[in-house]
């Protein structure tokens, strides 16, 4: 997925139970030829271009502008959706931009996943869900994270949500400290290394423009889980 324009929920929609989940996205991608903008999120190349190459996963990545935009820096990829047809734009799109990108296409639901193997980062931009609390969800990405490696989530901060779309649960979206304490990110396991909220600017799918909140974290393990 992208959020630098038509920013939504990834990971599960809709209300239906976790099974349904790939039919929901599936048929969210074939309503129209583009969903997202097909640019990289502005917190990921923030975060990520000071990071040295390795292995990521990107979880949620929908139409695969961020598994690109990390294999065009020299990481090795693992891009993961609940969505077929996600994944096959997204095939499609690297294929014409980038051929050689060393990028795996995994079609996976997060109710079933076990995080492995381990990464050197793992990436979830805006995996908000109605089915899946995004406690469990984050907590996820934290266990795939190796020793050494980083984590870094970004999703949407409930004081500044999206005026377009479905964002009327305020149980879904999170401050980047509520995810530090559910999460337990601390010493000495962890080094939290940005926990912070940031402000954007973004345009929906009908043209409209609104300042919007992040809230971004990154931290570093330093031990095993």
């Amino acid at each position: 997925m992208t959020g630098h324009e038509h920013d939504h929920d990834h990971g599960h929609g809709g209300e239906a139970a976790p099974t349904d989940a790939a039919q929901l996205w599936d048929e969210l991608y074939r309503s129209r030829p583009k969903v997202w903008s097909g640019r990289p999120n502005p917190q990921l190349v923030a975060e990520a271009g000071t990071l040295p190459p390795g292995r990521a996963l990107d979880l949620g990545c929908g139409e695969g502008a961020d598994a690109l935009w990390l294999a065009q820096q020299g990481w090795t990829v693992t891009a993961m959706d609940v969505s077929a047809v996600a994944l096959e734009r997204a095939k499609a799109h690297a294929q014409e931009t980038a051929p050689g990108a060393d990028i795996e296409w995994v079609l996976q639901d997060l109710a079933s996943w076990v995080p492995e193997p381990l990464f050197d980062l793992v990436t979830a931009q805006f995996l908000h869900s109605t089915v899946l609390p995004w406690q469990q969800s984050l907590r996820l990405a934290a266990a795939a994270v190796r020793t050494g490696g980083a984590l870094l989530l970004v999703g949407h901060h409930p004081a500044g949500l999206p005026p377009w779309g479905r964002h009327n649960s305020p149980d879904k979206y999170f401050t980047a400290e509520e995810v530090v304490q559910e999460l337990g990110l601390e010493a000495p396991e962890w080094r939290l290394d940005v926990v912070d909220t940031r402000h954007r600017s973004a345009t929906g799918p009908d043209g409209e423009t609104a300042t919007l909140a992040d809230a971004v974290l990154r931290a570093t393990r330093l031990l095993p889980g």
